[in-house]
């Protein structure tokens, strides 16, 4: 820990910080290890699952299921980031973690959890131009642009782990290096620097609302023109099918904006740091774990995709 000194001033610079995570009891402790081993085993299997089942099967070769399977990935990856090292915690006595690993941590957090949030707003544009659009959408959505999206997605999830690293990184921690919290995350970073946050307060609001609020908007567009599609349509069958697939993807667009704008976007979230924390067990594992069950349970082609991948498997 170097110290710098400025007359009668004493400031020391932390180099390591320390994850306290939840502070109970050694049962509640226990309890907690192996609800968060659940979520996550469930998370790595149920993700693995889709993106495989999306891969050999050919029938499952369609934008949607592309940007499904980008979605799968990235919420494989952003549940890794946090889980692991949550679970190793449990047994350390120390809960140390660098700076190097914590900056590394919050980096790609933020870069896959925003990029998490620009994928939906495709994957909505996508069943907007496949309902309202039907003959327009072979090309428009050709597999070209389907790949630029994507990439525009993890473009847009990198500028705001960059800003939102940078700066964070860029203060001093010198009142404390105790992170009220089971893993890197602005807010709790912010809690415990001893510089002007004010700047960093602005960029986490300023950015984070308007990437959740414009990405919100576009979906509400999307979706408002999908319903009065759906509501003109004659065929019963093929309104309930449409109702099906869009009200998974309403689901998971509900259940992720809705603890990011509590965490994120909500003035006063950084004090309420116990909040906070549940919050995050949704955001970073309970939802990445539930994805592949919301479009796997509701959606007819990939629980047929599943079904003849098991008989496949069965013959072979």
């Amino acid at each position: 820990m170097p110290s710098h000194r400025n007359g009668n001033l004493s400031m020391v610079y932390f180099q390591d910080f320390v994850l306290e995570g939840f502070e109970s009891g050694l049962e509640t402790q226990a309890l907690l290890f192996a609800v968060f081993l659940a979520l996550y085993m469930v998370t790595v299997l149920g993700n693995f699952l889709m993106i495989i089942v999306i891969t050999l099967d050919a029938r499952l070769h369609s934008p949607m299921y592309f940007f499904l399977k980008n979605l799968s990935f990235v919420d494989l990856c952003y549940s890794s980031v946090i889980a692991p090292n949550a679970l190793a915690n449990y047994f350390s006595s120390s809960k140390v973690i660098t700076f190097a690993g914590c900056a590394t941590q919050l980096f790609f957090f933020s870069l896959l959890g925003t990029t998490e949030c620009f994928l939906l707003g495709v994957m909505a544009y996508d069943r907007f131009m496949a309902i309202c659009s039907p003959l327009r959408y072979p090309s428009t959505m050709c597999q070209s642009a389907c790949t630029r999206l994507v990439l525009g997605a993890y473009c847009g999830g990198c500028f705001n782990s960059v800003v939102q690293t940078s700066f964070t990184f860029h203060l001093p921690f010198c009142s404390s290096n105790r992170i009220n919290h089971f893993f890197c995350d602005v807010p709790p970073l912010l809690q415990i620097a001893c510089g002007n946050t004010a700047i960093n307060e602005l960029l986490l609001f300023g950015i984070c609302g308007l990437i959740i609020v414009g990405v919100t908007f576009v979906i509400l567009i999307s979706y408002g023109y999908i319903t009065v599609t759906i509501l003109r349509m004659r065929s019963g069958a093929g309104r309930r099918k449409v109702f099906s697939t869009c009200g998974s993807h309403m689901t998971a667009v509900t259940l992720f904006f809705g603890t990011a704008f509590v965490m994120y976007a909500e003035p006063g979230a950084i004090e309420s740091m116990e909040q906070g924390k549940v919050v995050s067990v949704f955001y970073t594992l309970v939802i990445p774990m539930l994805n592949p069950l919301i479009y796997s349970l509701r959606n007819k082609d990939v629980k047929e995709a599943v079904r003849r991948l098991g008989q496949k498997h069965m013959v072979i």
